[in-house]
C-alpha cells in the first residue's frame, strides 16, 4: 500500500476526545474503540493543504464560490451519482448541528418525528431537545439481518402524525445500506402522509463490496422536493476536528426555513480550514480513501474470523456499509450492566453499550474497527480472555 494503516499514532495528551475516559467515567487504562473516530492520520492531501495555508499566515473573513462547489459536484457525480445544484447548498458546523436545524425548520414544538432504532444517539437528543415527539419504528434482527417493518413505519406515521422522519443511511449502529426497493417504499410512505425526511448520509463513503449506497434524494424528483441530505468529508477523512458538512435542500421553501433557523444560531461561516480540508479531501484524496476502504474490509474480517475461531457465541452483525462493528453477546445470557462491567474493567476495553442506541440494543456493544490491525489484534485478545474467564 502507498499509505500506512499500520502505523500506530500515540493520541494521548492530544485534547483527543476518543482518548480521554476519565472524561466519561471509565477508567484510564482502558483501550479506547468506541466513538466513530479513526485512528488514521488524515490524507497527506489534507494535511499539505491546511500547512500551506497556515503558511500564508492571514485567517481572515472568506467565502466560497463556484471552485468549493465544483469540487462537490464532481464527487457526489462521480462516486454517487447524484446530480447536485449550487443553490441546494448550505454548509453548517456538522451533521449532527444540521440535524437539529433541519427538525426546528420542519417541525412545530410537540410534532412528532420518527426515527430507526437502534439507532445513532444523538437523533433521540436531537428530537427531545427541540420539543418534539420521538416515535420508533424498531428494525428487526432476523438471523443476523436488519430489516424494516413497513407496516409498523407507516402505522407509526399515521397513528401519530407525524412530520418528519431521520433517515440513517448507511445505517449506524446496525450497519445496513439499504436497497433501492426499501429506500423507495419507506419514501412513497412518507410521500402519502407528508412526511419531510431528514437524510444522515455522512457514512455513505463506507461501502462493502455487493453493496452500493444510493442518495435518498437522488431516487425521484417527488423525494427530493421532501428531503434535506446531510453529507460531509469528516468520517470519510477522519477530519471530526474541522466540523464541515455540506446540506443539499432542493425545495426552496424547506431551505429557506432552514435558513432561517440558522440565522438564529448566530453562526455566519465555517472555518477556514474546514474548506481547505474539505476541497483537499475530495479534489485529491480519492486514491487515499480506496486503499483505506480496503484496509477496513480486511479489519472486518479479521474480527469476523476471530469471533467465529475463538468466541462463537459472540456474533458479528456483518456490516454493508460503515466500519462500526455490531456485536451481538445475548448468547452469553448476561445483563447489559454485567456485560459492560467485564467488557470495561475485565477486557479493559472501551466500547459503545448497545442500549444507548435504543430500542434493540440490548445485548449488544458498538466496536470500531478503524484501527491499526495491531490494535485491533490486542482488543480482541482481551476481549477472548477476559470472556473465557
Amino acid at each position: 500500500m502507498k499509505y500506512n494503516f499500520d502505523k500506530i499514532i500515540d493520541r494521548r495528551n492530544t485534547y483527543s476526545l476518543k482518548y480521554s475516559p476519565a472524561s466519561r467515567g471509565k477508567p484510564e487504562y482502558v483501550l479506547p474503540l468506541w466513538v466513530a473516530d479513526m485512528d488514521f492520520s488524515s490524507p497527506p492531501c489534507v494535511l499539505e493543504a491546511i500547512t500551506e495555508h497556515t503558511k500564508h499566515g492571514i485567517f481572515g473573513y472568506f467565502n466560497t464560490g463556484d471552485d468549493y462547489f465544483n469540487v462537490l459536484r464532481e464527487w457526489f457525480s462521480r462516486r454517487h451519482n447524484w446530480k447536485i445544484e449550487q443553490d441546494w447548498l448550505i454548509k453548517t458546523s456538522g451533521v449532527v448541528n444540521a440535524i437539529h436545524i433541519a427538525i426546528l425548520a420542519v417541525t412545530k414544538p410537540r410534532d412528532s418525528v420518527i426515527i430507526q432504532q437502534p439507532v445513532y444517539y444523538p437523533f433521540m437528543s436531537a428530537v427531545s431537545s427541540t420539543g418534539r415527539k420521538l416515535v420508533v419504528n424498531q428494525l428487526v434482527e432476523k438471523d443476523g439481518f436488519y430489516e424494516i417493518d413497513f407496516d409498523d413505519f407507516e402505522q407509526k406515521i399515521v397513528k401519530n402524525n407525524v412530520k418528519a422522519f431521520i433517515l440513517c443511511n448507511p445505517h449506524n449502529p446496525v450497519g445496513r445500506v439499504f436497497t433501492r426497493k426499501e429506500l423507495k417504499r419507506m419514501g412513497n410512505i412518507c410521500l402519502r402522509h407528508d412526511v419531510a425526511v431528514v437524510a444522515d448520509e455522512i457514512h455513505q463513503d463506507f461501502i462493502y463490496d455487493g453493496h452500493e449506497h444510493l442518495v435518498f434524494a437522488g431516487l425521484t424528483p417527488r423525494l427530493n422536493d421532501i428531503t434535506i441530505t446531510c453529507t460531509a468529508p469528516t468520517k470519510t477523512f477522519n477530519l471530526a476536528a474541522l466540523p464541515i458538512s455540506n446540506i443539499f435542500i432542493a425545495n426552496e421553501k424547506l431551505r429557506e426555513e432552514f435558513l432561517r433557523v440558522y440565522g438564529k444560531f448566530g453562526v455566519s461561516q465555517t472555518g477556514i480550514m474546514e474548506i481547505v480540508a474539505c476541497v483537499a479531501a475530495y479534489e485529491h484524496g480519492e486514491d487515499w480513501l480506496s486503499e483505506l476502504l480496503s484496509y477496513l474490509t480486511n479489519n472486518m474480517s479479521f474480527l469476523d474470523d476471530f469471533l467465529k475461531s475463538e468466541l462463537p457465541e459472540v456474533k458479528l452483525i456483518k456490516p454493508e456499509g460503515t466500519y462500526l462493528a455490531w456485536l451481538d453477546f445475548r448468547a452469553l445470557g448476561l445483563s447489559d450492566d454485567e456485560l459492560d462491567a467485564i467488557i470495561t474493567y475485565k477486557a479493559k476495553l472501551w466500547l459503545n453499550r448497545g442500549t444507548s442506541f435504543g430500542a434493540g440494543g440490548d445485548g449488544f456493544m458498538r466496536l470500531n474497527t478503524a484501527c491499526p490491525r495491531s490494535t485491533l489484534h490486542r482488543a480482541l485478545e482481551r476481549l477472548g480472555r477476559a470472556l473465557r474467564g
